[in-house]
This record gives C-alpha cells, structure tokens and sequence, in this order.
C-alpha cells in the first residue's frame, strides 16, 4: 500500500474550497465545509492522511515536511483554484521528486487533457467518481489498468483509460467519520447558519434534477439518486455521537435530500431515536406530512435552493419548480418552525434589471431565516457554461470565476445586463432583505435570548461588513 496523502491545498486567505462546497470563493462570511469527497476515498486506505489546509490555517511548511515520506498525494481542486493548486503541486514535486500527484474534482474530471497540459508536475487526474480509482492506484495497480483516469506514461504522452463504473451499492462505502476523527478538528469547520460545531456527511449521490448550473450532479456524481440505507446513516451518527459529543449539528450534505420522500422520512425516524439535531439540502416543493414528520425527528433547517424570484428564469434553467409551489412550502416551514437558509443566484440566463428586483421582492416576501446571494457561475463540464461559451456570455478573463483575493466575481454578461450591474446587485439584495425593520427585530431577539447566537451573529456582522467594504476597494 502507498502511503498516501489527500490534500486540500492551503490557498486564498479564508478560502473555501472543499469538495463539499457548491461554490469554491471566500465568502461573505466565513465558512468552510467538510473536505468530504477526500475523506471517503482516505478513508479506504489504511494509515493514509487528509490534510485540509485552509480551515487549519497551514501553510505549506508542515505539508512539504510530510510529502517527503509519501508515495503518493492526492490533490483536490477546482476551476477557481487549479491555477494556484498546480503551484502547490511543483513544491510538493521539489520536495520529493519521487511522489506521484494525482487531482481529483469536478475541473480534472471535465477537463482531463486540458489539465494534464498544464503541468507536467501531474502524474493523473481522476474522472468521474474516484474513491475506488484512488484505492486502486494506491494499492500499486499499473496506472494503464486503473479505469476511470486519464495519465502520463514514461514518454510524457498523456493517455485516457476507459470510464470507471458508478457506485451503485453506497453502502459498501466505509465512514468518513473515521477520517474526521483521525485528521480533521472539527471546530475548524464553520458554517454561518448551522450550530458550531456541526458534522456534515452525505447519504446519497447524484441528483435528480437538472439545474443547468448545477457541478457535482452535471460532473461527478450524475442524476441517478444514489444511497445509503437509513440504517447504514444511522450507524454512522451513532458513531459520530461517540466520537465528537461536542456536535451541535448534523448536516447531510446530499444534493437533495428529499428526492426520495419515504427513505428521508425513515433516516428521520431513525434519527429520532438518537436525539440529534440536523439539517439537510432540500427542494422547496416538500409536501407539508413530509416537513412534519422530520421536524418531529429532530430536523431544524433547511437548505433550499430558492435561485430566482421570475418563473421564466426557473424555467430558463431547468429548475422544475414553480414559484407558488415555493411560496406554499416556505409557507409551511414557517409554520412547522422549520428554519430556511434560502440560496439565491443572481445573473442566470434571463436576468434583467426587472428580475433581480423581482427576485428581491421575492425573498423579502417569503422571507426565509436567512439567506446567501450568489453570482452565477458556469462551471466546465454544466449545460451554463456551454452556453454561456456559444452565446459570449463568458469573457476569456473572467474563466477562473473569482478575483486575485479569491472572492467570487460576476463572470457573466448579457447585452442588456453588464458584469457590473450583476456585481453591484448582490450588495443591493443584502441590504434589502436584512436592513428591514422586522428582520433586524428578528435578529435581536435571537441574539438576547441565546448567548451563543449573540456571539454568532456580532461575528457575521463584522465579518459581512467588512465583505461590504472590501468589495468597494
């Protein structure tokens, strides 16, 4: 067995790049999600190391010490980071000539030739699903025999192996909650509107909706729902419980969670038993018996993915909702006490000055907990980016879809709607939905009646303002 490492690269200051995260930028207010997708290949591979860089704030100094007794790394990355990853890369090369490095991620496995040319520092890059490709080649498998990599041979000629076969049986995966407990301090992992500290997994791959922005579904995971049995989640929160008694928290980081209803309403009972407080993605078209049965099992939030206000725009990228459908279901959230981070997208194909208004009104109305407001992004290898290639809507300079501070920018534009008027437009929907006089009310009672949302929230604040004021500068 190679001993191996798995490396989330140390990059931009308060950074996000985990696997896990939709949007690899710094964010408005800090927050860093579960290197997940490295954890559950290491976790297949005994004595292995995951070393997740920017949450820990380390520097290369540890790393480049560690790489010298390491046969092979393997490096996560991302259309935003592969610049600065493949300068990580030539250290780790510089430090020990011998190691092989392999990428993992959505930007290697779309882009696999593109990438390989980029640097001859990479020995391989990883398609599609990996966690078994990883264990083969740490295993010493001939890299010609390892399906589902592309890779450079002896004369420097780059080669692409055949497809490797999707994971169907999700279960045969071991937990990654081993590989927090050996490598990861959780407190380091922080998310604004989960309770610190939070554990974030996934029970299921892929997704079954066709959201023409969407990464993982479109690049990695597919649109088959993939998942473990309630009993095999419950197991590992069992576990979980045992390990870090601190969690608060358990998140379930599926793209969408209750795209199977009865198999979300059974975790949750089984979730019910254990005592434990989660969250989840979801759709916003949950039936109310649905919401209700969670609820009463522990659930405490919802992730939702609102996008746009304008039913054309919903339309435009094959959202498969409708906004009354939206309304109803947040409707009911309220009503059942479920809590809503709402997650809005601006700059998507239709966009004007008219819909991003519309949009606002929208979000102020049904007016969720809390709410995080995105630039669209067209990631390589999602139906956006192609077309936003065949219509120029995507400028040459703009490709790497954040600034030299690794916050993210507005890369699209439209003829009737300039990058800017984009940009500009996240700091309008902010003040709009949270400077109103019934969310700001809101907001303070929270913070009287819990100490530790008092503490959360002064952090958010001058963490959002100074977001505010860098963006101007």
């Amino acid at each position: 067995m190679m001993k191996t490492l798995f490396l989330q690269p140390p990059s931009f200051e308060g950074f996000d790049g985990g696997a896990g995260s939709r949007y690899q930028a710094k964010r408005e207010i800090k927050s860093f999600w579960y290197p997940t997708w490295l954890a559950q290949p290491a976790a297949l591979i005994p004595n292995s190391r995951l070393i997740d860089a920017p949450p820990a704030r380390m520097g290369m100094e540890p790393i480049l010490a560690d790489v010298k007794n390491r046969d092979l790394v393997i490096m996560h990355t991302s259309t935003p980071s592969f610049s600065s990853d493949i300068k990580v890369a030539k250290m780790l090369k510089d430090a020990n000539p011998s190691v092989k490095i392999g990428m993992v991620g959505a930007k290697v496995a779309v882009q696999p030739q593109e990438s390989l040319e980029k640097s001859d520092v990479i020995d391989f890059v990883a398609r599609n699903e990996f966690d078994f490709t990883i264990k083969d080649i740490a295993e010493g498998m001939d890299l010609k025999s390892v399906d589902g990599i592309s890779w450079r041979d002896a004369n420097g000629q780059i080669v692409h192996n055949k497809d490797r076969a999707i994971i169907e049986d999700m279960d045969s995966l071991p937990f990654v909650t081993e590989v927090y407990k050996r490598d990861l301090r959780i407190e380091d992992y922080f998310i604004g509107y989960l309770k610190h500290p939070y554990l974030s997994l996934y029970t299921g791959r892929g997704c079954k909706s066709h959201c023409t922005f969407c990464l993982w579904p479109q690049t990695v995971g597919g649109h088959k729902y993939r998942t473990r049995s309630p009993e095999h989640v419950a197991a590992e929160i069992r576990l979980a419980q045992q390990y870090f008694p601190q969690v608060q928290e358990y998140f379930f980081d599926d793209d969408t969670f209750t795209d199977d209803l009865p198999r979300a309403e059974a975790i949750a009972r089984e979730l019910g038993k254990l005592g434990v407080t989660w969250s989840c993605n979801a759709k916003a078209n949950v039936p109310r018996s649905t919401l209700k049965v969670l609820r009463d099992n522990g659930l405490r939030l919802l992730l939702v993915g609102y996008e746009s206000g304008n039913q054309q725009i919903l339309h435009n990228i094959k959202k498969g909702m409708r906004v009354e459908v939206a309304r109803e279901f947040t409707k009911n959230c309220h009503e059942l006490g479920i809590k809503i981070h709402g997650t809005f997208i601006l700059g998507l194909p239709g966009e004007t000055k008219e819909t991003i208004q519309e949009t606002i009104k929208f979000a102020t109305e049904i007016n969720p907990h809390t709410l995080q407001v995105s630039l669209a992004a067209p990631y390589p290898g999602t139906f956006l980016y192609k077309q936003a290639m065949e219509n120029g809507w995507l400028d040459k300079d703009h490709a790497e879809l954040i600034d030299e501070h690794g916050v993210q920018i507005a890369p699209l534009h439209y003829p009737h709607l300039s990058h800017t008027e984009i940009f500009d437009s996240v700091e309008t929907f902010y003040k709009k939905f949270y400077f109103r006089a019934p969310k700001i009310a809101s907001i303070v009672g929270e913070m009287i009646t819990s100490p530790q949302m008092m503490k959360r929230r002064l952090r958010e604040g001058v963490e959002f303002f100074q977001f505010l004021r860098d963006r101007h500068t």
